[in-house]
Order: C-alpha cells, then structure tokens, then sequence
C-alpha cells in the first residue's frame, strides 16, 4: 500500500510540474509577443521578429508539454483534472492566440512604416 501510495504522490508532483511548466511556457509566449508589438510600433522591426520567433518557440515547447500529457491519458494514465490544469489550459489558448494577433499587428506596422517612406 505505501509503494501506492508513494506512486499517486509522485504523479501528482509530475503533474503539478507539467502544468506549471505549461503554464510558464504559454506565459512567456504571450510576454514575447507583446514585447514583439512594442518593438514594431517603435519602428525596431528586427527585434519584433526575433521576439516573435522567441514566442513561437515558447509555444512548441507549450505545445510538446500538451502533448505529452495527452499522449499520456491515450495511454491510460489519466489525470485528475484540476483548476490549476484547466487554467493552463486557457492559458496556452490565449498565448496562441495573443501570438497570432500579435504577428498581425507587427505586419501593420511594418506596412504603415513602408507607406510613410
């Protein structure tokens, strides 16, 4: 029974640490595209892409750690759903989409940059 026992508090620790760890991810995604728009609107082009590929990359590595625990419940390891779970959940949905808007934003930039040259 202890070995059990100690297998339950050890997935719940994996568990604990992966939705952290998407939640960081997502996070940082969504940091590096509002960085990425406050350089476009500057006119600092250059860094706006290299913030916006620093968010893409955030959101593979998002990405990978959603997939991991979704190739996991396939398996048969299912997870206890929790609030923290479903919080990192709608975190990488709104990094995603905040990384798209903000990749648009960027392109208005550089095209209201170009109208004024």
């Amino acid at each position: 029974m202890a070995a059990e026992e100690e297998k339950s508090q050890q997935s719940e620790e994996e568990q604990l640490q992966t939705t952290m760890g998407l939640i960081i991810n997502a996070g940082n995604a969504k940091s590096f595209a509002v960085e990425a728009i406050k350089a476009a609107k500057e006119g600092n082009f250059d860094d706006a892409h290299q913030k916006l590929d620093e968010a893409q990359q955030a959101l593979v590595d998002a990405h990978n750690t959603q997939t991991g625990m979704l190739t996991k419940e396939a398996q048969g390891e299912h997870a206890q759903v929790t609030l923290l779970m479903v919080h990192s959940q709608d975190h990488l949905m709104t990094a995603i989409t905040f990384v798209d808007l903000a990749t648009n934003f960027v392109d208005v930039y550089e095209q209201l940059d170009e109208l004024k040259k």
